[in-house]
């Protein structure tokens, strides 16, 4: 069996856009980069049920840069652009649909800006409303400039969370159906923590948030009905004697709740933990990507495979994921892939 995973990717090199991988499942292997449509350092994109796709974008014209998205209607075997919604400033970082109230939000790293859109019938996009974190900022250089929200998406109660890299906050926000959001509650993380991305595991009513400056990932009590975090335990993705610069990444979270992986760009590692009914962590393994600065990963439908893009090294790597035991083992690496940022089943 074949499956297909889309890669967002940045434009600084060699890569043309957006590109399609597929995967034999069977074998395994990975198959066929192709590439499949244009934009400007496309490093994120989300996919609606309605076989569309909103992917960042960034456009230079006469030195001026402009940031946003462009919408591709893939129902057909060709991608079809059908707009571009584009702000003065750079791109955002993360978009994320809400198939249930039909919005897309993006979180702007650069420009400090949560914003909200509404999905008319053809796909396209009305902004409904925008938030700019301004909050202060953490000690690490990277803050220095100002709040970086990272991550803009849902929780399992379909409130709208934001990570904040610049600001060392985890923002909770309600979101009416015609797309307001008001503020519930924040959380603070230890100062230079750097807030990068979270996931969720609703029957633990916990959640695991990646720390890109902290190399650490932060177990958080999920308290859906007062609409409150807490943290409850910090625990590093790198080795005690890592002394070189390390970005922790992706998160994901194993189907069965049981195991938390996390990509770490410089030491170059994909960290896996298993999980304890309370929620803590323990570090079971870690494996090199293969290449260097995997940013993003994902598995098969089965998730018996998992893929890792390397950006800096233009390559992707396979891996078989023991259901058991959460551990991965190495089956394909140099799998060329360009600037690879972001993975996403297809």
């Amino acid at each position: 069996m074949t499956e297909e995973f889309y890669i967002g990717t940045y434009t600084k090199r060699i890569s043309r856009g957006i590109y399609r991988v597929s995967v034999d499942t069977a074998t395994p292997k990975l198959m066929d980069c192709e590439w499949l449509a244009s934009a400007g350092s496309p490093t994120y994109i989300a996919k609606a049920k309605a076989q569309r796709l909103y992917v960042i974008n960034k456009k230079e014209t006469d030195g001026t840069t402009h940031g946003g998205l462009i919408i591709y209607d893939v129902s057909e075997e060709k991608p079809r652009a059908i707009q571009q919604v584009l702000d003065l400033g750079s791109s955002p970082a993360y978009v994320a649909v809400d198939e249930a109230r039909q919005l897309v939000y993006t979180a702007n790293y650069h420009t400090a800006a949560v914003t909200v859109y509404a999905i008319a019938a053809d796909g396209t996009l009305t902004l409904t409303d925008k938030v700019i974190d301004q909050d202060p900022v953490g000690p690490a250089p990277e803050q220095a400039d100002g709040p970086h929200p990272h991550f803009a998406d849902l929780t399992p109660d379909k409130r709208l969370v934001v990570c904040d890299l610049g600001s060392d906050k985890v923002y909770l926000y309600d979101v009416s159906d015609e797309g307001k959001l008001s503020a519930v509650s924040q959380l603070d993380l230890p100062a230079g923590y750097g807030p990068r991305h979270i996931v969720f595991d609703d029957k633990k009513h916990v959640a695991y948030l990646v720390g890109e400056l902290s190399s650490n990932v932060a177990t958080l009590s999920y308290d859906a009905a007062a609409g409150k975090f807490a943290v409850k335990e910090i625990t590093s993705t790198i080795p005690e004697d890592w002394t070189a610069h390390n970005g922790a990444a992706a998160i994901r979270l194993s189907a069965d709740g049981r195991f938390v992986y996390v990509s770490n760009r410089g030491n170059n590692s994909l960290a896996v933990f298993a999980t304890a009914e309370d929620g803590s962590l323990t570090l079971i393994q870690r494996i090199s990507t293969e290449g260097d600065f995997p940013r993003d990963f994902n598995w098969t439908a089965d998730q018996s495979l998992v893929l890792v893009v390397n950006q800096n090294s233009d390559n992707a790597t396979l891996y078989q994921r023991d259901a058991q035991s959460g551990k991965l083992t190495l089956v394909q690496k140099d799998f060329m892939v360009p600037e690879g940022v972001s993975v996403l089943p297809a």
